[in-house]
C-alpha cells in the first residue's frame, strides 16, 4: 500500500509566499513601503558604524561603503585600551543598579497601593513631580553630597547607590498594582498570608512582564550613563564603557582615528541589544497595564 502525497497545483505559490501576499493585500501596500523605509533609515547609522570600524581614516573620508582592511589594527587598539575591563565594570554597575531599582520600585509600588498611611497622595504627587525633573538639574548638589560629604568618590558605591531610586519604576508598578483586582488581596488576607507572602506568591507572578519591562529600561539607561560616571570616577580601573570610549581617540597631536572609536561603540552597543532582543516580547507586554494579561 503506497502513501498518497498531496501535490500543490503548478500555478499556486508556496504557503509562505501565499501568506505574505495575503497579508500585504489585506493592508494598504504603501504602509509596508513606509515601514521598510523607516527600518532602513534607522538601521543605516549602525550599519555605517560597523563599516567604519573596519576602515582607516583615508577610507572613511572617501565615504567607502564596503568593509576596509584595518579591522585588525582597530581591534588591537580597542583591546589595548582595556575594553574588556570597561565592559565588565559597566555590566556589573548596570546589573546592580537595575536590581536595586526593581526591588525598591516593587516595594514602593506595593506600599502606595495596598497600604494606608498619612500623606500617601502627597508622596505619590512628589513622585510624579520627580518624573518631570531632569537629572542634570540635581547633579551638582548630588556630586557635593556623594563626593564631598559622604566621601564616596572613585567607588562603585557612588555609581550604584544614587541611581537606585527610580520614580519611573515606582510609577510603573504603582499603576500596575492598581490595575490588579482587589479581590486577590482580600482573598490572601482571608487565607492568612502576610504582605510579603502576598507579594511573592501573588503579585510577582502576575507582574513578570512589568518586571521585565522595567529591567530592560533601567539596564539600558544604566549602561548608557555618561555624565555621572565622568564626574564621580577618575580612577580608570573603575570607569565604565561610555566614558572609556573617549580614550580610543589618539589625541590632537596624531589626529582622531575614527575606526577604533566606531569599533568600540559597536562593541559597547552589543549587550543592550542582546538584552532587548531576549526580552522584547515581555517588554512590549509589560506596558499593557490592564487587568487582563
Amino acid at each position: 500500500m503506497t502513501a498518497l502525497t498531496r501535490r500543490r497545483p503548478v500555478n499556486q505559490p508556496p504557503p509562505l509566499f501565499r501568506l505574505l501576499r495575503e497579508q500585504v493585500s489585506a493592508k494598504r501596500w504603501y504602509i509596508h513601503i513606509l515601514l521598510w523605509i523607516a527600518v532602513l533609515f534607522m538601521g543605516f547609522p549602525l550599519f555605517y558604524a560597523a563599516l567604519v570600524s573596519t576602515q582607516n581614516n583615508a577610507q572613511m573620508f572617501r565615504l567607502q561603503l564596503f568593509p576596509g582592511d584595518s579591522f585588525n589594527i582597530n581591534l588591537q587598539t580597542v583591546l589595548d585600551r582595556q575594553i574588556a575591563r570597561l565592559l565588565f565594570n559597566t555590566f556589573a554597575v548596570a546589573t546592580m543598579v537595575t536590581l536595586g531599582k526593581v526591588v525598591l520600585s516593587v516595594f514602593s509600588g506595593m506600599a502606595l497601593v495596598y497600604f494606608r498611611f498619612p500623606g500617601k497622595s502627597l508622596v505619590f504627587g512628589f513622585i510624579l513631580a520627580a518624573l518631570m525633573v531632569p537629572g542634570e538639574v540635581t547633579i551638582i548638589a548630588l556630586f557635593r553630597l556623594v563626593a564631598l560629604e559622604l566621601g564616596w568618590g572613585n567607588t562603585w558605591t557612588a555609581l550604584v547607590v544614587p541611581a537606585v531610586a527610580s520614580p519611573t519604576g515606582v510609577f510603573l508598578f504603582r499603576q500596575h498594582f492598581a490595575s490588579i483586582t482587589p479581590e486577590l488581596s482580600e482573598a490572601a488576607q482571608l487565607d492568612g498570608a502576610n504582605p510579603l507572602q502576598f507579594l511573592l506568591r501573588v503579585l510577582l507572578p502576575l507582574s513578570r512582564n512589568t518586571v521585565t519591562a522595567l529591567v530592560v529600561i533601567m539596564f539600558i539607561a544604566a549602561w548608557n550613563s555618561y555624565l555621572w560616571p565622568l564626574l564621580i570616577v577618575t580612577n580608570p580601573d573603575l570607569q565604565v564603557i561610555q566614558v572609556g570610549l573617549s580614550t580610543l581617540d589618539d589625541g590632537v597631536e596624531i589626529g582622531r582615528t575614527y575606526g577604533p572609536i566606531m569599533l568600540g561603540a559597536v562593541i559597547a552597543s552589543i549587550p543592550p541589544i542582546i538584552i532587548f532582543v531576549l526580552m522584547q516580547k515581555q517588554f512590549l507586554q509589560g506596558f499593557a497595564l490592564t487587568r487582563h494579561k
